[in-house]
């Protein structure tokens, strides 16, 4: 056995074609290289494995019927069971992923990250589900819409994922087997090659995820933004923390995200719940706010500012 075990993970709602596409991917003889694999199944849907097709040998399946049973010990226990090297996960839909990444042993590795969606029912479970849906396309690298037909407007698809996330490729696949990557250009709604990138109060969200995203694109470059300012005992001296409140998918997760701001003495007249103005250069250095190295704002201008209509900033 390796000292990793790499981890595969396929999301996505029941009959959205996780278990067709992992399928296709044991009967893939260019999967078979050695290694002995693993299929975790998380739900049980109308389509079954059929291990005599598979091309991949020394395939175990083993099936996991609640969230009770991700623990590091069960998960452990299946591993060292079969020998294997790898672990192909077929997720639940409705559990969330953060109790699989809490379950994960320290030796698993996630190497790679899909989602299904039937795109029948997509858009109406993105209305009535909205968190399941944010959680499997918040991290994932490519989002599939499987079953798709000439008749629905890529666009509301589109808007959907890139709403949540800039990273996966995005793959239409029609009735028939044609796929189709999403070619739609998502300019951002700033310039971030002006000599000062004016954010406006709309697109704070979009401007906070894009530097998380694209940090090494920022630093260096001025920035100019409206945020609240929050001061405490964990915010270093001659600094403050300038934000806002964020809703990435609904009320339930409304949480406050600011960037460390050095503006040494003037920091001594600022008070949380303040509205600034800040211009300043975005650098890359530890802070402890973050107990990490981000991005940090050294304040080149500070100027009082007047609360926004929408004190919650979205990215819609």
């Amino acid at each position: 056995m390796s000292e990793e075990i790499s981890v595969y993970m396929f999301l996505g709602f029941l009959e959205s074609g996780k278990t067709k596409f992992i399928q296709e991917t044991l009967e893939d003889p260019r999967m078979n290289g050695g290694e002995r694999s693993l299929v975790l199944v998380c739900e049980e849907g109308e389509e079954e494995y059929d291990p005599h097709l598979f091309k991949v040998k020394d395939v175990a399946i083993e099936y996991i019927g609640s969230e009770r049973e991700l623990t590091a010990e069960n998960l452990s226990a299946l591993v060292q069971k079969h020998g294997c090297d790898r672990v192909f996960v077929e997720y639940n839909g409705t559990w969330l992923l953060q109790a699989f990444f809490d379950a994960m042993p320290e030796d698993w590795v996630i190497n790679q990250m899909m989602t299904f969606f039937d795109s029948a029912t997509f858009l109406n479970y993105n209305r009535n589900m909205r968190q399941l849906v944010y959680d499997k396309i918040q991290l994932t690298q490519m989002v599939v819409f499987n079953r798709f037909k000439g008749e629905y407007d890529k666009t509301e698809f589109h808007k959907v994922v890139r709403a949540i996330s800039r990273r996966p490729d995005i793959v239409y696949e029609y009735i028939g087997g044609k796929a189709e990557f999403d070619d739609m250009e998502d300019p951002l709604p700033f310039d971030v090659n002006a000599p000062v990138i004016e954010i406006e109060d709309r697109d704070y969200a979009l401007f906070y995820r894009d530097i998380a995203e694209k940090m090494q694109e920022y630093i260096g470059k001025t920035v100019r933004f409206k945020g609240m300012a929050a001061v405490n005992k964990k915010v270093p001296a001659g600094y403050i923390v300038l934000g806002r409140y964020i809703m990435t998918c609904c009320e339930a997760d409304i949480a406050y995200d600011g960037f460390a701001v050095r503006c040494g003495k003037l920091a001594e007249d600022i008070n949380t719940r303040d509205w600034l103005y800040v211009t300043g250069k975005v650098m890359y250095e530890y802070n402890s706010v973050y107990r990490s190295k981000g991005p940090v704002i050294v304040a080149e201008k500070i100027e009082r500012a007047q609360k926004p209509e929408q004190e919650v900033a979205t990215f819609y």
